[in-house]
């Protein structure tokens, strides 16, 4: 996982969890989880960008 801190209660609860999901299913799409994740805890489209370029990272 990325070393960088999400800002935001609600960012730090979507990345926990989609984690978790990923941890459960090493298949599951990671998009499809950020999208879920983002309407789960009921992130702005700006925390959802968030979420994906902190993903992004953790693939590289």
């Amino acid at each position: 996982m990325a070393t960088i801190q999400p800002k935001g209660e609600k960012v730090r609860q979507a990345v926990k969890w989609i984690s978790e999901k990923r941890k459960e299913d090493d298949q599951a799409s990671l998009s499809r989880l950020i999208e879920e994740g983002a309407a789960r805890f009921n992130l702005s489209p700006k925390d959802e960008a968030f979420l994906r370029s902190f993903y992004e990272q953790d693939e590289l």
